[in-house]
């Protein structure tokens, strides 16, 4: 009947209609799956603005792109093709929008420059640090009080074996990967042993200690290996810190590094993260530090990175 045929084409017009809004890119207007870049490039993040200003400035022919609100600007840095793009503020955001990143560009490598909290005492405010792994430090269990002061995690649970900070039982993350399909349980995501010998390498960088009339009491230092830790929570408290240095051995912490971390792990894509101390994580004598010299901490961690991408070969 010519009916049936009529309402036959009509359901697949219709189909067909709904699949293209499915697929359609909410900025591009393209299917989600094209890339917004072809060239092999070294994607390079920074968590905020004030991060990604000296990199931006530095950049050579750059050119935006735009995926989900997120905006992309490729070009090149010391002759290195890169994508450079804000992953936004903790955990999620850095996920998210890391992945983004490899989704849409041929990212053949993630470095990360940044401001940190301080959690290792010998450390100070405009210190660069490139630790060669990263945890997910606030990925806890809030264990139930069994005894006054004493908190206990349920007998099914077997993976909170670190120190807790009283209830707060610090667990692995589940993750699994292309090349390790299993689920298994990790804390540690580590940093490219051949990217972290790069930056070994880095030699007279100058890093600045005043900025806008305010000065540091020292020369800041580059401190290559040991540990940092990431979580979603701003960290201002002293106790904590000495917690978090004890029980980690971290140099720092901040609120997106491991996250970028899993999800280079996943992918299979080499990382590495430049952070520098804009304040100490409610160490330091007074109101928290970060204020004061965000701006040294942000400049100093881009100029170690652009050294880095310069001795990359």
């Amino acid at each position: 009947m010519r009916w049936r045929s009529l309402l036959a084409a009509g359901v697949l017009a219709f189909g067909l209609a709904g699949c293209a809004d499915v697929y359609k890119g909410p900025d591009t207007g393209t299917s989600s799956s094209v890339r917004l870049d072809d060239t092999p490039r070294i994607a390079v993040i920074s968590a905020f603005q004030p991060e990604l200003t000296l990199l931006l400035n530095r950049l050579q022919g750059p050119a935006k792109h735009s995926a989900n609100g997120v905006e992309f600007t490729t070009g090149t840095l010391e002759g290195k093709p890169v994508v450079l793009f804000l992953s936004g503020i903790s955990m999620t955001n850095a996920t998210m929008n890391t992945q983004l990143a490899l989704d849409r560009f041929r990212v053949t490598h993630i470095v990360f420059s940044g401001i940190a909290g301080g959690v290792n005492p010998q450390l100070h405010v405009g210190d660069v640090t490139v630790p060669a792994q990263w945890g997910q430090y606030l990925e806890v269990l809030m264990a139930r009080e069994t005894a006054p002061g004493k908190f206990t995690a349920p007998p099914f649970i077997t993976d909170a074996t670190l120190p807790s900070f009283g209830m707060m039982h610090p667990r692995p993350v589940e993750v699994r990967s292309a090349a390790h399909p299993q689920i298994v349980r990790k804390f540690w995501f580590e940093a490219d042993p051949r990217m972290l010998e790069v930056a070994r390498s880095i030699r007279n960088v100058d890093l600045a200690n005043c900025s806008a009339g305010k000065c540091l009491a020292r020369k800041p230092q580059l401190v290559i290996g040991g540990n940092g830790v990431s979580g979603q929570a701003f960290m201002d408290n002293k106790a904590y810190r000495e917690y978090t240095f004890k029980t980690f051995q971290a140099n720092v912490l901040d609120m997106e590094t491991a996250a970028v971390g899993m999800v280079a792990y996943s992918n299979g894509v080499p990382y590495i993260a430049f952070r520098s101390l804009s304040d100490l994580a409610g160490g330091g004598e007074g109101e928290n530090e970060m204020g004061t010299f965000m701006g040294i901490a942000a400049d100093n961690s881009a100029k170690v990175m652009l050294a880095f991408l310069a001795a990359w070969k």
